[in-house]
């Protein structure tokens, strides 16, 4: 399927096709990070431990389709709650689009490049451990800054 052209500049989040919700996505993997709350501040805080069901080469997820019964707490990005949560990077496409801001040059959709996104600093591939390699119990000690 052929998107529009700019689709993200017309539209606003809750507007999009699920094609193009898709395509919004600039695959950086960190939806896909333990994270880890302060229950005492509510401080939110990333490790390097990722989903068992993420491939770490390209930031894509193993079993997309079937991911929130694989993994009951997938957290599903909406338009609803993409602003709500405080550990969307700032580089987020959903997160840009509804704040009405560019994509970054490095972006899918503006480079053409659907590789391109593993160039920048956001992207995980390469750098994180898969939860199937550490022990759950000890997730503070792959606290990442």
């Amino acid at each position: 399927m052929t998107l529009p052209p700019n689709f993200w500049k017309e539209k606003t989040l809750e507007q999009l096709s699920p094609e193009e919700w898709e395509a919004l996505c600039d695959g950086c993997g960190q939806c896909c990070l333990y994270k880890l709350e302060d229950e005492d501040n509510g401080d939110l805080y990333l490790t390097n431990v990722v989903c068992r069901f993420l491939d770490q080469h390209t930031c894509q997820c193993q079993v997309y389709a079937e991911r929130h019964q694989a993994v009951p707490t997938c957290v599903q990005l909406t338009p609803k709650n993409v602003l709500e949560l405080k550990w969307i990077p700032p580089t987020c496409a959903y997160k840009l689009v509804a704040e009405g801001k560019p994509l970054p040059k490095w972006h899918p959709l503006i480079s053409g490049d659907e590789r391109s996104f593993q160039k920048a600093e956001y992207f995980i591939g390469g750098r994180v451990i898969s939860e199937s390699d550490v022990n759950m119990d000890d997730l503070e000690n792959y606290v990442i800054s």
